[in-house]
Formats: structure tokens, C-alpha cells, sequence
């Protein structure tokens, strides 16, 4: 079975260079990576299709004309506090926080947000909950839940930073049997 991780297009906060929020949009240039990959997931086999509940992940299905249920343990990493912020940004506005954090990313829970083991747990119950279900399913995500994803094929989240999902990529993880691999990495069309 394969599960297939589509990353949204590039957003607003994207470019801003700012750990996201919420409610930010695709860019045109997001909307024409989406448009740009339409033809390739259109090729695919998939049955179920989960959705991260942000924004641009909303926007991104609405692209690729794609329904399906929203939920919750894809959406992107919970930066808390840092929402909205870039890095130099947040070391001056919390830099205590901000100096536990860049120590121990894995570990730190960011107040108001979450660790990247916290994460890493919820995406792995996901996955691990697709595979019991037995289809290929399409899940339209972010960059941090696709490098937890894959952290996941290798059973460590000590991998996160060993992966890139680009804007507008897809990404499928095979599993056969209790064998899990990379399939596809970044491909656009």
C-alpha cells in the first residue's frame, strides 16, 4: 500500500521566512505548483484523502479538486509562541524559550505549541492507524509532518533534518508487509 504525501504550495509565510500560522494563503506561485502537479496525482490510486486543517493545505485541495476529511494530527508542528516569527525575531522577543528550543528541538515543548517528539507521536499514531485500514490513501500536509513521515520509515524521529519536502511536491511512503520505504521523494510534475 502506499500512502501519498502531497506538501501544500508556497505560502504567504513562506516567503516571509516565518515559522507559519494558521491562516496563511498560498502565493500565486503556490497556486501554479499545485496546478503544476495536478496531472501526476491525477495518476494516482488512492481511496482515502486526509487534510491538514490550515489554510493552505485547504487551499491546496481545493486546486487539485480533491475532498476529503479533515484532520487534525497532519497539521503542521504547533510553533506556539514562535507562530509568526522568524528566527532572529523569536531569540529577541522569547529568548530564553527560543535558546531551550534551538538546544533541544526534539524535546522542548514550546509553551503554547508543542515538541517535535510530541508531533512525531501523533504522526506516527496517523500512519499507523492508515496502514491498519489497508488502502492507499493521499494525505495533503506540510514539510515538517513529511519529514516526520520519513523519519518514521527509518522507526527514529533522530532523521527529521535529513529530509526536504518542497512546496507543491509529492512524497510516497510504500508499505508491504513490515516492510515501510521511500517510494518517491519531491517529485513535481
Amino acid at each position: 500500500m502506499d500512502i501519498i504525501l502531497i506538501r501544500h504550495g508556497e505560502s504567504e509565510d513562506n516567503i516571509k521566512r516565518v515559522l507559519s500560522t494558521d491562516e496563511t494563503p498560498l502565493t500565486k506561485k503556490g497556486e501554479m505548483q499545485i496546478e503544476r502537479i495536478k496531472p501526476l496525482v491525477a495518476e494516482l490510486d488512492f481511496k482515502d484523502v486526509y487534510i491538514s486543517p490550515l489554510k493552505r493545505t485547504i487551499m491546496t485541495s481545493e486546486i487539485l479538486e480533491i475532498n476529503g476529511s479533515l484532520e487534525n494530527r497532519v497539521r503542521e508542528i504547533d510553533f506556539g509562541i514562535f507562530k509568526g516569527l522568524g528566527y532572529e525575531e523569536f531569540m529577541k522577543v522569547y529568548p530564553e524559550e527560543g535558546k531551550k528550543w534551538v538546544s533541544d528541538i526534539k524535546n522542548y515543548q514550546i509553551p503554547n505549541g508543542e515538541s517535535l517528539k510530541m508531533t512525531y507521536q501523533r504522526v506516527v499514531d496517523f500512519l499507523e492507524e492508515i496502514i491498519n485500514i489497508g488502502e492507499n490513501s493521499l494525505v495533503i500536509t506540510h514539510e515538517g509532518i513529511i519529514k516526520l513521515a520519513f523519519s518514521w520509515v527509518f522507526d527514529s524521529d533522530e532523521y527529521f533534518n535529513k529530509f526536504m519536502a518542497s512546496n507543491g511536491s509529492v512524497n510516497i511512503i510504500s508499505i508491504d508487509k513490515d516492510y515501510k520505504f521511500i517510494k518517491k521523494l519531491n517529485a513535481r510534475g
